[in-house]
């Protein structure tokens, strides 16, 4: 059971909050970059992609991270499309399209985590655009052997940091990066009351809110995104609203190119609550808290993605089995069923696709599949198919 997901509406005690936060994704002029760069001179803004990148770490040389999430509905992809070919996810596409617009000339560097060949292509493709920006790619490791995976994890933090130090950066200290840690924590606490939230009572907070404030934030130290979410938690708490009958789903295979807000809408209004998704996997990749008590706070942040990484289609799962971690989470938030929503042409997520249906199909978990783009502007189809699939669980508990 669910809110009818509406936009925050006059006297919603959160609709201040939320038109804040949508200013600020809207706004391709990175306002609050350029703020924080302005009372931090010589702090560099560090960009990265939409999943894991270790925050903490950029914080604590007194560099600011920013997640980067594309070019969004916003843009028209003219140039960014003579460097890709037409059979790639959009996201790269759309990022080279902003950063030759001038859209990110706030921000000093980049970091592209290893999520799949085309951002890994995306990083050379930045250094040949941008040469005089930092850029980096972020090989994260598959192999969670602590003298193996861990310790490559851990030289290839170590190495950012210094190439960051030698740009103008603080140098990486123990006391600083265990700040940074215990920052992120808390973030990482007020996410999961969030979640929390979104399982027991959907209806006080919707997913498409949630994400709002969640990817607003990444443009934000930890301690501020902390304050934005507190004050958030704190509106929605004294909301006047009633549930609805709405269906529980788990969105999966959003976790990189992000889908328009309008659409996450369009799945709210044909009846669906989103109880839990992978969106903006960049602030959720771990689970828990990272050790702020290690002698080595570098082997801490290393220890955490080793042994505290969600799975998910870019991370190596050995042993585990395909689609188990799924069907836990759709029992841990008492979902009716899955929909898939994978940017088109993205390989990590439908490659992994067909093995989490079947392991659905083996649970007798009903799910339904579409595929969007991040510009996608037309959502009737996406929403006649939500819709009949909310209308197929609630009558014959079954997909369509």
């Amino acid at each position: 059971m669910g809110l009818a997901p509406a936009a925050a509406s006059v006297g919603d005690p959160a609709a201040p909050i939320l038109r804040r936060c949508e200013a600020i994704i809207e706004d391709r002029n990175l306002t609050v970059v350029r703020d924080w760069k302005k009372a931090n001179p010589g702090g560099l803004a560090i960009g990265h992609m939409p999943v894991y990148t270790p925050r903490p770490l950029i914080e604590a040389i007194g560099c600011l991270p920013v997640a980067i999430f594309g070019g969004g509905d916003q843009v028209d992809i003219i140039r960014g499309d003579s460097y890709y070919q037409s059979y790639i996810c959009h996201i790269p596409r759309s990022t080279i399209e902003i950063g030759l617009a001038g859209d990110l000339d706030p921000i000093d560097g980049m970091i592209f985590p290893s999520i799949c060949d085309v951002i890994r292509n995306l990083t050379g493709m930045w250094q040949m655009l941008f040469p005089d920006r930092y850029s980096t790619y972020l090989d994260l490791p598959q192999n969670f052997d602590t003298e193996i995976g861990g310790f490559f994890y851990e030289s290839e933090l170590r190495r950012i940091a210094s190439d960051l130090e030698k740009r103008g950066a603080q140098p990486l200290t123990t006391q600083n990066l265990r700040q940074a840690i215990v920052d992120e924590n808390y973030r990482r606490k007020l996410l999961f009351e969030l979640d929390e939230l979104r399982i027991e009572q959907p209806w006080r907070l919707s997913a498409s809110e949630a994400w709002l404030v969640s990817r607003a934030g990444a443009q934000m130290p930890a301690m501020d995104h902390c304050a934005l979410l507190q004050d958030l938690l704190n509106a929605v708490a004294i909301r006047n609203v009633r549930p609805l009958d709405n269906v529980r789903v788990v969105l999966a295979g959003s976790f990189c190119e992000q889908p328009p807000l309008g659409l996450i809408r369009t799945l709210e209004r044909a009846g669906c609550d989103i109880v839990e998704d992978d969106f903006q996997l960049g602030l959720r990749t771990i689970v828990g808290d990272i050790d702020a008590n290690d002698p080595d706070p570098v082997h801490a942040l290393s220890q955490a993605f080793l042994e505290k990484g969600i799975a998910c289609a870019s991370r190596y799962i050995d042993d585990d089995v395909k689609g188990q971690a799924l069907i836990d989470r759709v029992a841990a938030c008492r979902a009716d069923g899955v929909l898939f929503g994978a940017a088109s042409f993205c390989d990590p997520a439908l490659l992994d696709q067909p093995m989490l249906e079947a392991a659905l199909d083996r649970a007798k978990v009903p799910w339904t599949s579409f595929k969007f783009s991040e510009n996608t502007g037309q959502f009737n189809g996406i929403r006649e198919q939500a819709g009949a699939f909310s209308d197929s669980v609630k009558l014959w508990g079954g997909s369509v």
